[in-house]
């Protein structure tokens, strides 16, 4: 399971708590000055896990101000970017000469490499979730445009992202190693769109690529979905069967392919652990969107060579995951 580090101010003696917590912020996010508005009474608690490479924490405090100074910025350290989506409370991002306020229901967006500062004028609970910076400069999206600007959630892919990063947040602590690192990608992937959505800039990537991305956004949140289908992705995303098959043409895999591919990767994953809390294997089946138990055993056999069982009884210790063959 995925670990969580939380730390809270509840155990810290009153008068120590605005420093102790200065510090802990300093540390968890890599130099970072808070200032309290002057109030000498404060509590805070913050909870993180990682899924992957993205590290997600939600934080429950007083009202606080941080800021990074160019100086706090060391140049051999991982970039990120770094999202704040308020959960209660509101909080303004400046950097670049922008300034975004950001309500429940919506996020924004900045780059940890340049200065910035955050104001949360009033007590908070926000999920703040960073994610390494290099995979969106490599699909060639100009960031600093899009920095410091309230990204949305109300509606469109900024929402599905939204869903999802709170989703994993909470789901994070049921997680495999494996599974966790899936999320990551996940959420990295949505955001991106969401940024390609923002700036209206499709130079970069090709409409094919654009909507390969959004079935496989798709597909990863309603894996688990009997009903999810070619009928059922184009109905979703309204678009016709034929743009859908296209966008998977050339690939090694087929959409349909590709759907049932990540089902038995996942089940997979789940029949490599043995021990007293094994699933059984219908349960394993069913709960990847499998919903007949005979054809669950007979495209199983067909991508390992062996029944579910057989492969369970081999493969007792849990080894990583491999890619099913076709």
């Amino acid at each position: 399971m995925t670990a969580t580090t939380l730390v809270t101010t509840d155990h810290v003696a009153p008068r120590e708590r605005a420093p102790q917590w200065r510090e802990w912020i300093w540390q968890h996010f890599g130099g970072l000055e808070s200032d309290l508005y002057g109030d000498t009474v404060f509590d805070g608690h913050m909870s993180s896990s990682h899924a992957g490479g993205v590290i997600l924490t939600q934080l429950d405090a007083n009202r606080h101000r941080v800021v990074r100074t160019q100086g706090m910025v060391r140049a051999s350290e991982t970039g990120y970017l770094k999202i704040v989506a308020p959960m209660r409370g509101r909080a303004g991002v400046e950097q670049l000469g922008r300034q975004a306020w950001v309500t429940p229901g919506t996020w924004t967006i900045y780059d940890t490499t340049s200065a910035y500062a955050v104001d949360n004028p009033e007590r908070v609970e926000h999920l703040i979730v960073m994610l390494p910076k290099a995979p969106l400069l490599e699909r060639g999206l100009r960031l600093d445009t899009l920095m410091a600007r309230c990204v949305g959630g109300t509606s469109g892919i900024s929402r599905v992202a939204l869903a999802t990063m709170r989703s994993t947040y909470q789901e994070l602590p049921h997680m495999s190693g494996d599974a966790a690192r899936g999320a990551g990608e996940l959420i990295a992937q949505l955001v991106q769109l969401s940024l390609i959505e923002l700036s209206g800039q499709h130079t970069a990537l090709t409409q094919r690529e654009i909507l390969k991305d959004r079935i496989r956004g798709f597909i990863a949140l309603n894996l688990r979905d009997p009903a999810l289908s070619v009928d059922h992705i184009a109905h979703a995303l309204n678009c016709s069967k034929r743009l859908l098959h296209n966008a998977f043409a050339g690939d090694e895999d087929t959409l349909a392919s590709h759907i049932l591919r990540l089902r038995l990767e996942a089940c997979i994953r789940e029949l490599s652990h043995a021990g007293p809390q094994a699933r059984p294997i219908t349960d394993i089946a069913f709960s990847w969107g499998f919903s007949n138990l005979s054809h669950f055993s007979r495209v199983f056999r067909e991508h390992t060579g062996q029944s579910p069982s057989a492969f369970r009884q081999t493969n007792p210790t849990g080894p990583k995951p491999h890619r099913v063959s076709h």
